[in-house]
């Protein structure tokens, strides 16, 4: 029986028989080479369907197990960890790059802690989320760690997360706008979630600790 190829980045479709891939695209910014070589890989190979997803990725659908090895070779980019207990997905808001709302530069802070953490294996799956103002267009609440710009600074929440049992994340810390305070935050809380010995969401850990104990273990405050 067919299942899922967490190696292949290969989630195993409702047809029992095919699978949707999604390469990794870092805060959904591309550029029109990379949509042409995806449209030209889709073609080549029969690919039923591509689809935008929630976590800023073009998804492949109905790709061929036996084609999965080529699709990766031709596409010639990392998958997005779609699956598996990892990071999943960190999603960008436009921030000051482009929104005329944007407070904070949400692109430059986003994609630094993509490149620290995407696919990172932990205890459960986690997912982040970086907006540039308070209006919280990367669903920033509903994430694992969220990371919210402000007039001031950057807002640090935690244990968020959408599902069964959506939670909206407590308020961990506030910064100024430095970018490395913000990473330097986000740092501590994945170690502490790597050491807690807890298999369960971050989301639930912090409902069991309470945001203040969680505070104090985390930064010492």
């Amino acid at each position: 029986m067919k299942k899922d190829i967490l190696e292949k980045g290969a989630i195993l479709q409702r047809d029992k028989e095919t699978y949707a891939i999604a390469p990794h695209i870092p805060g959904g910014i591309t550029d029109t080479a990379t949509l042409r070589k995806l449209c030209d890989v889709a073609d080549k190979y029969y690919v039923k369907e591509l689809k935008l997803t929630s976590a800023q990725r073009i998804a492949l659908f109905g790709v061929k197990e036996e084609d999965l090895d080529a699709i990766w070779a031709d596409l010639d980019q990392q998958p997005g960890a779609a699956i598996g207990l990892c990071v999943r997905s960190v999603k960008i808001c436009p921030g000051t790059t482009w929104c005329k709302r944007g407070v904070q530069d949400s692109v430059s802070l986003g994609l630094k802690i993509d490149a620290a953490y995407h696919a990172m294996e932990l205890p459960n799956k986690m997912k982040l989320g970086i907006s540039g103002c308070m209006l919280n267009c990367a669903e920033t609440m509903l994430k694992d760690i969220g990371v919210v710009g402000t007039p001031k600074g950057w807002r640090i929440y935690v244990g968020g997360n959408a599902g069964a049992r959506p939670r909206i994340g407590d308020l961990l810390a506030e910064t100024a706008a430095v970018e490395d305070d913000v990473l330097a935050i986000v740092a501590r809380i994945v170690t502490y979630y790597k050491g807690s010995g807890s298999e369960q969401r971050l989301g639930r850990i912090v409902e069991q600790m309470g945001v203040e104990e969680f505070r104090k273990a985390v930064l010492g405050e």
